[in-house]
């Protein structure tokens, strides 16, 4: 199956390069171009892309209020924010995170990393294990700011004490097979876990669930964080 992609970037030459390099590849296909966040979220409504390519800093609304107005929109469940950032410290990328963004890539990243992150958030999963993004998690998505509500602890006992057991490692940035081998379970069981887990709490995907986590208190910053 072909996955559609949209791209929000106020760079028209960035535009053009993305989506030269997707086009490329036989199994993706670039539906639409925004060049601010307002069209992002009504090309989004019109398209109804697999993947919205969404940078951060646009004129006029930008990617973190897009992606918050997709990811809350029910017609748009099936569609991913993979967000595009100069900034990978930024707390800005925590925030999105929190909307409801599957994941973000530095924009200096290779091509072959671009079309991969790509496939990884339309298949369902995130962009959560680098250790840059493992530091990102611990330090921002356990103090959201006041106008994000945290999630109620006992919403987790909707969960079997393996799926906390799992959901807690998918929290620290382990993929399946690191759970996997540290819990000597099958690669498809964890996945398992983490889809019933994401179902019982009506997480969006496997980011969405990291951010459950900490907000629940499930996982705790490192001191040091």
């Amino acid at each position: 199956m072909t996955i559609r992609v949209l791209l929000a970037d106020d760079q028209a030459l960035l535009r053009a390069t993305f989506r030269i390099l997707i086009d490329s590849d036989p199994d993706m296909t670039v539906v639409a171009e925004a060049a601010d966040g307002q069209q992002a979220v009504l090309l989004t409504l019109e398209h109804r892309p697999d993947v919205v390519l969404m940078d951060i800093r646009m004129p006029g609304a930008d990617g973190l209020a897009a992606t918050a107005d997709i990811c809350a929109r029910t017609e748009l469940s099936s569609t991913r924010v993979l967000i595009l950032t100069t900034f990978e410290n930024d707390e800005n990328v925590a925030m999105a995170l929190r909307s409801g963004a599957s994941g973000f890539l530095g924009k200096d990243v290779g091509a072959d990393v671009l079309l991969a992150g790509i496939r990884t958030v339309a298949a369902g999963d995130s962009l959560l294990s680098p250790t840059a993004t493992r530091a990102l998690i611990t330090r921002f998505l356990a103090t959201p700011a006041d106008h994000v509500s945290l999630t109620a602890p006992e919403r987790l006992t909707l969960l079997t004490e393996r799926e906390r057991e799992v959901m807690a490692l998918a929290a620290l940035g382990k993929s399946n097979h690191e759970i996997a081998d540290q819990l000597v379970l099958s690669p498809l069981t964890v996945r398992s876990h983490v889809s019933r887990a994401m179902t019982k709490l009506h997480a969006r995907d496997r980011a969405q669930l990291v951010v459950i986590a900490y907000q629940s208190g499930l996982v705790r910053p490192a001191p040091d964080g």
